[in-house]
């Protein structure tokens, strides 16, 4: 399958993806196409590939075969316009900075890791942090946060990158309703601007009121598209059925 970058309509691409950690297959010959400014969950049961997928995607974990196309480029080359925002846990929470540095972080991708913050990137980052409803722990340590709170903070970094994709990693998990209502609010809201949000997500009964758009994955793509259309009985029995890929690598 050639790669049909002139689709602007399709604003992510993967093409034949396979990765394995060992001789293991964990993703195998992943075909996917990502409209624009579509709020999408990527789900299926644990181990089927989903964390695996967007750090495939991220060059994050390199995969032994197969590609991502960002807006007809390569990530390297795109990067600047994709926010990520990792699973709480794989966080070094004890590093000593504050709420204010960490979101200002997300500036650092269009100023660069030595040129000082301007007036401008200090202002974009502050409304950051009032977007999330984090204003008031501007000053405080990340480490005195709440899981949900540090949650809110990451969000708000990758907002402050002002980007046009935005990949989150299982931004509800840990979280109380109420944090998990600001954060899906928020992404709405960027949806409704045009942005592509993408969110590894593992409530099934949240998806058809959260979501647009679903790809549901267990080790291989089992259906892809607007949630109106793919979201239903038989594709949830392939998903999560269990499924063993005996191919050698």
């Amino acid at each position: 399958m050639k790669l049909e970058i002139e689709n602007q309509q399709n604003l992510i691409i993967v093409e034949d993806m396979t990765i394995s950690y060992d001789i293991k297959p964990v993703l195998w010959d992943i075909d996917l196409q990502i409209p624009r400014g579509v709020l999408m969950a990527i789900i299926g049961p644990n181990g089927a590939g989903k964390s695996t997928l967007i750090k495939g995607m991220l060059d994050l974990v390199k995969p032994i075969s197969g590609s991502t196309i960002f807006f007809g480029q390569r990530y390297h080359e795109a990067r600047s316009k994709i926010a990520y925002v990792p699973q709480k846990g794989s966080v070094d929470w004890d590093f000593p900075t504050t709420v204010f540095d960490v979101v200002l972080m997300g500036r650092y991708g269009d100023i660069g890791w030595v040129r000082r913050p301007r007036k401008e990137d200090k202002q974009i980052a502050t409304e950051a942090i009032i977007k999330v409803g984090m204003q008031e722990f501007a000053n405080r340590q990340i480490q005195e946060l709440s899981g949900g709170q540090q949650q809110r903070v990451f969000l708000a970094r990758a907002l402050a990158q002002q980007a046009d994709i935005y990949i989150m990693d299982e931004p509800f998990q840990g979280v109380d309703m109420k944090t998990e209502q600001a954060i899906i609010d928020i992404l709405k809201s960027l949806n409704k601007e045009g942005k592509t949000v993408i969110v590894v997500h593992h409530d099934l009964k949240t998806v058809d009121k959260y979501f647009n758009y679903v790809t549901m994955l267990n080790l291989e793509v089992i259906a892809s598209g607007p949630v109106s259309e793919v979201f239903n009985e038989e594709n949830l029995n392939k998903t999560y059925q269990e499924r063993s890929l005996k191919k050698e690598i």
